[in-house]
């Protein structure tokens, strides 16, 4: 079973993801930002390469795409709430858009 992350791990975390917002929805913890290229092709790559990792490690995101703009959000529906996962994956996230 996946762990919840306690208030103190989430808050030590979220050091580690400046540019993402902590927040709730229906009660549970989510994770989310919302990431802008320079268009659609952009966009859509980040989401690709995004994908990979997700089906590797087995955590998947919530997003949105329009033109340029993905938004994301991430919580691990497994525990409620947010677990190392959710910031793993923000944390790769953020590693591929800046390096694009």
């Amino acid at each position: 079973m996946i762990q919840r992350l306690t208030e103190e791990a989430c808050v030590e975390a979220m050091g580690g993801i400046p540019d993402w917002s902590r927040g709730e929805r229906d009660g549970i913890q989510i994770l989310s930002r919302v990431f802008s290229f320079a268009d659609f092709l952009h966009a859509f790559e980040f989401m690709s390469a995004i994908a990979v990792k997700a089906e590797e490690i087995q955590h998947h995101p919530e997003w949105f795409n329009v033109y340029n703009r993905v938004e994301v959000t991430l919580t691990t529906h497994d525990c409620d709430g947010l677990s190392a996962l959710d910031f793993t994956l923000a944390a790769f996230m953020d590693e591929r858009f800046d390096a694009a």
